[in-house]
């Protein structure tokens, strides 16, 4: 009898613990499944989304390998890099999809729309080399349109060293329009050093240093 008494006993402290925490351990384990299914949604979601963004940024790299644009395929170019943009913005693929817009707004003469594409890429992207490359991007441009302070003001930032030898070029580049030989001397000189130094070739820069009178260019 004592045994039984234990039993239930033992079995009334389990109906008396079931009946207060019961409740509370089933939601606790919904709230965990739910975030289970939840999580797995979101991945699932996350994979369907880029595979949308490559196929979308293949179909884009497609047309513009082309030799020649007609205004058909560069409308249809814009609407894809304009998707990759508004839909996967801050994604690598929207990244390149407004270097690659910004390519064939000035094979287009669209100059506006160009460097508006950059300066998106410039302030929205969270990947600083693809920043260094629209901000030389972008200061190419504003030197093609005659507007060599602008560029330096461009430049005016620290970029990753693996392009820091291109800025510098266009640093000086901007120099010379400006007329300030001296100075671009300088940028083209520090320009030559960081191209050695991460084992680039800038090619054109030693006749350019030529061309400024710089007698310890490299030969």
């Amino acid at each position: 009898m004592a045994e039984l008494r234990t039993e239930e006993e033992q079995l009334d402290a389990i109906k008396q613990w079931w009946k207060a925490n019961g409740k509370s351990l089933i939601v606790g384990i919904v709230v965990a499944l739910v975030a289970v299914l939840a999580w797995n949604a979101w991945q699932r979601h996350q994979a369907n989304e880029s595979a949308n963004a490559s196929i979308a940024y293949q179909q884009l790299m497609a047309i513009a390998g082309s030799d020649q644009l007609d205004d058909n395929a560069r409308e249809q170019a814009f609407t894809l890099a304009d998707q990759l943009q508004s839909d996967h913005g801050g994604s690598l693929y929207g990244d390149l999809a407004g270097l690659l817009e910004a390519k064939i707004a000035v094979d287009a003469e669209d100059y506006d729309r160009a460097r508006d594409t950059l300066d998106d890429v410039i302030a929205q992207s969270e990947r600083p080399y693809m920043q260094g490359l629209a901000r030389i991007d972008l200061a190419r441009l504003q030197l093609a349109d005659g507007d060599a302070d602008a560029a330096l003001e461009t430049l005016d930032t620290t970029v990753p060293q693996s392009l820091d030898a291109q800025r510098l070029e266009v640093r000086g580049d901007a120099l010379v329009t400006l007329d300030r030989p001296d100075e671009a001397r300088e940028a083209y000189q520090q320009a030559q050093t960081q191209a050695q130094d991460t084992d680039q070739t800038l090619y054109g820069l030693e006749l350019k240093l030529d061309d400024l009178g710089a007698e310890d260019a490299a030969q």
